[in-house]
């Protein structure tokens, strides 16, 4: 079963909460992370509400990995399933702008991959546009291999390369 909450040196990985609201949003329309994080549009308070609760509802779900990213006691990113065939899982991982550069992505996918091991899954895939370095040097600081697989994306109006990482049970061991 999973576990409820994920402690690291730093953070914890939870589920989202009601006053969560606003920094998720925040984070969710920060043009600088829906450049490369996507993310439907979100124009209304309504279509953010609705994500917002949403996004909380899977985070609460014991059989889905989402999951809040909390410096203390403050949102800071999210880190969410974005597709399962069969026991390997893909992750995305968002951190907001002003937290950033210090290691917080890498230490929470590290934290959701070990989880996800623990739980039974074989492998664990995150993909990320090739212009996106960061995202790529978190994989690849949390032992994860490229893939020969990429696809073509139109995201918010442009075309973009993604490139996948994996890591396998075995690899992580």
């Amino acid at each position: 079963m999973q576990k409820s909450e994920l402690k690291t040196e730093r953070l914890r990985l939870a589920a989202l909460r009601p006053q969560d609201a606003p920094a998720l949003i925040a984070l969710l329309t920060d043009p600088s992370v829906t450049e490369t994080y996507m993310v439907p549009p979100l124009e209304t308070p309504e279509a953010k509400e609705r994500l917002f609760q949403r996004l909380k509802q899977l985070s609460e779900d014991p059989e889905r990995f989402v999951w809040g990213v909390f410096l203390g006691d403050t949102l800071i990113g999210l880190l969410n399933e974005t597709d399962r065939q069969g026991r390997e899982i893909e992750l995305g991982c968002a951190i907001a702008p002003a937290h950033q550069g210090r290691g917080y992505a890498s230490e929470a996918l590290a934290a959701a991959t070990a989880e996800l091991f623990r739980l039974g899954f074989s492998a664990v895939k995150t993909g990320a546009f090739i212009e996106n370095k960061a995202s790529i040097r978190v994989m690849e600081k949390c032992g994860m291999h490229r893939t020969d697989e990429t696809e073509t994306i139109t995201y918010r109006g442009r075309e973009h390369t993604c490139c996948y990482y994996r890591i396998t049970k075995r690899q992580n061991s």
